[in-house]
């Protein structure tokens, strides 16, 4: 464990990022989740596509706030985007 005060204040901030970098991503893994499965039961193309939207939003969010990449961020879109019911 840290001695120094500022190595303490580094592990606490430290903490606090990687539990709310943990949800973010959490919520990335679960909206690619979700777009799968609606693209799995062949809803309807604008059901898809609505969610879709939201899910490129959540996305796009992650990887601007840096949690994930951005390259990793296109690459999940494109994948996401290449399901997309004719």
């Amino acid at each position: 464990m840290a001695n120094h005060k500022s190595a303490l204040k580094r592990a606490r901030q430290d903490e606090v990022r990687r539990l709310r970098n943990k949800s973010i991503k959490t919520r990335v893994k679960n909206i690619i989740k979700d777009i799968r499965e609606t693209a799995n039961k062949n809803e309807s193309k604008e059901v898809f596509l609505k969610s879709l939207d939201a899910a490129k939003s959540i996305i796009d969010k992650s990887a601007k706030k840096g949690v994930i990449h951005k390259r990793t961020a296109a690459r999940k879109i494109s994948r996401l985007s290449k399901l997309i019911p004719s």
